[in-house]
């Protein structure tokens, strides 16, 4: 008789998403730290002024424009693209500031290859974070939007981090819509409302090279602020 032949099966494959708005700076070493295991970078530019785009693909990024001003539409404009061009396994979202450790995405991802988890969230808040580089009113503002979730929905967040991670086939149930700072809670919130298996992981934070387009002004702290609290009002009331 003879011995069974092992099929291979296909490995996963990740893409990483980065929403970008003047970060010529930061951008290369973001990039530059992305893990190998990374099948491709795609970089949103949200209408930059400086040089980011031409960085991005000097790096290998793929630069896709994203013309409507905020930060879900620069991730909308990017998940457009990776949908189009051949979708991954795996989605993983990293800001362009370089206060994400991008090479800290395999302890992101493991818990979805590994665990089957849907959605896995790099925990500021659990993890080492440089001093000053979570400024106070960012702090303020992710301990009462966590609060809010757990108060509503009935599920313990500790962040709101920048730097997540989703299976690509349970992203596209999200249906995610909102163009601009209320992005993040849309999408933790609807994980909870689609049943998905969540899951958190520590990772580091550090001081962002340049000036925060939110937190780093009053007007921007505001804005983020109430569009946060809105939305999760907002989806909480849905059926």
């Amino acid at each position: 008789m003879a011995a069974p032949v092992d099929t291979p099966t296909e490995s996963p494959t990740i893409d990483v998403v980065i929403p970008a708005f003047n970060e010529e700076e930061s951008l290369p070493l973001v990039l530059r730290d992305m893990p190998n295991l990374v099948r491709r970078v795609v970089v949103a530019d949200n209408n930059s002024t400086d040089a980011t785009a031409d960085v991005a693909r000097e790096c290998g990024a793929e630069v896709v424009p994203a013309p409507r001003q905020g930060y879900g539409s620069a991730c909308l404009a990017a998940l457009a693209h990776v949908r189009a061009s051949g979708p991954p396994s795996v989605v993983v979202f990293v800001d362009a500031d370089y206060s994400d450790h991008p090479d800290e995405l395999p302890m992101v991802v493991e818990p979805i290859l590994e665990d089957d988890l849907d959605f896995v969230i790099g925990s500021r808040v659990l993890g080492e974070r440089e001093p000053g580089a979570l400024l106070p009113q960012a702090r303020f503002g992710n301990v009462l939007a966590c609060w809010m979730i757990r108060w509503l929905y009935g599920h313990r967040y500790t962040d709101l981090g920048p730097f997540r991670a989703a299976r690509w086939e349970a992203f596209e149930r999200l249906d995610m819509r909102d163009p601009n700072f209320g992005w993040t809670a849309e999408l933790q919130v609807k994980a909870l409302k689609r049943g998905f298996r969540i899951g958190e992981v520590p990772v580091s934070y550090r001081r962002r090279v340049g000036v925060s387009k939110i937190t780093g002004t009053v007007s921007g702290t505001v804005r983020a602020g109430y569009k946060i609290i809105s939305t999760i009002l907002r989806y909480s009331l849905e059926r």
